[in-house]
């Protein structure tokens, strides 16, 4: 039987190192090929490092890395926004123009491809209505402008023989090899287990998509085993999640709250004095960034996708998963599961330059 070959960019992320789990999975007929330039390669939970993926940066991936190629997962990219002292231009332009040369790449050869966008991109919204793939979007940041800018890229260069897919993801949470504390649900999660404390950055009003990562690979199957129809347009963008998961932030720190036994919710004050858990896009406790997202489209074009894990359900396996390992407050507060404080450790230390190269 033949075997699809997939080639997954970012591979050793966090969603990546679970979309690889997820697609080697052996009631799966694919063939697994992975490329990451290894910039969070330290950053497991475990002492081995991140080396499942060919340690090559994706701005210098030639015709050859693609032979034999039939679907590109594109996940490669900054997931923060840039570091204070980089302008945001040095780190979104590249990544603009990488994934511009990769998808002509993938044209020229008639290769899928699936680019990883966010729900991020609508921003500050009117929360009254849930916003769907054709709602006007309003970033907020340079990260979900990046995200835009790159949808509106793919489209000018789709066709009737390629069709990208670009799959807004929902803000997704639970557990990675790879694993990042800097997202919300896990952020909030890890703190009732360590010390009982629910430190909110915000006034928690703010409203945001919730998506189970295992969810989030579910979709990533479904967009590769896609066949476009008639209907379709040039090219295809997907909200990715679930209506139910359109939350308040305030009512998942009481949903954590509930499950973890004697946690407490407190706002983030001058004297918090933490630099991982603060948020710097959010000013006098107040967040712009608030939206929620329909998903009915998804459904609707991807037959049996179902988001199976509802937000409280996600945090049950989330609670488990990290007892399992024996969550401790030093793997909490370590600065390689928080990837902003991450890059400007790598960017002091002079090994990595104001483009995110590494230094030789």
């Amino acid at each position: 039987m033949y075997k699809k070959n997939i080639l997954v960019t970012g591979a050793n992320g966090y969603l990546g190192s679970a979309l690889v789990a997820y697609l080697k999975n052996k009631n799966r007929s694919y063939r697994v090929l992975t490329l990451d330039v290894g910039l969070f390669n330290e950053c497991t939970l475990h002492k081995e490092k991140n080396k499942q993926a060919v340690n090559k940066d994706v701005r210098d991936i030639s015709e050859a890395d693609l032979e034999k190629i039939d679907s590109i997962v594109h996940l490669a990219g900054i997931s923060n926004d840039p570091l204070n002292k980089i302008s945001p231009d040095l780190i979104y332009d590249p990544t603009r123009e990488y994934t511009l040369r990769l998808a002509k790449l993938a044209k020229s050869l008639n290769i899928r491809f699936i680019f990883a966008s966010s729900c991020s991109v609508y921003g500050a919204a009117n929360t009254k209505s849930l916003l769907n793939e054709n709602s006007i979007t309003n970033p907020q940041t340079a990260y979900s402008l990046n995200k835009i800018q790159i949808e509106k890229d793919l489209e000018k260069i789709a066709d009737k023989n390629f069709s990208p897919i670009c799959l807004r993801f929902a803000t997704i949470f639970g557990m990675s090899k790879c694993m990042r504390f800097d997202l919300v649900i896990n952020m909030l999660v890890a703190m009732a287990l360590i010390n009982k404390k629910i430190i909110l950055n915000s006034d928690g009003k703010a409203w945001r998509p919730n998506l189970y990562i295992e969810d989030a690979c579910s979709a990533i199957d479904k967009a590769l085993k896609y066949k476009k129809n008639k209907k379709d347009k040039k090219i295809l963008i997907l909200n990715v999640g679930r209506n139910d998961n359109n939350l308040k932030i305030i009512d998942i720190a009481k949903k954590i709250k509930n499950l973890i036994k004697g946690s407490e919710i407190f706002f983030i004050d001058k004297n918090t004095n933490n630099n991982l858990i603060e948020d710097r896009k959010i000013k006098k406790g107040k967040d712009s960034r608030t939206y929620k997202v329909s998903f009915n489209k998804i459904k609707k074009k991807f037959i049996n996708y179902n988001c199976q894990h509802t937000v409280e359900h996600g945090i049950k396996k989330l609670i488990k998963d990290l007892k399992k390992i024996k969550l401790t407050k030093n793997i909490f507060l370590n600065k390689k599961f928080y990837r902003l404080q991450y890059l400007e450790y790598l960017y002091k230390k002079k090994k990595i330059n104001s483009s995110l190269k590494w230094k030789n």
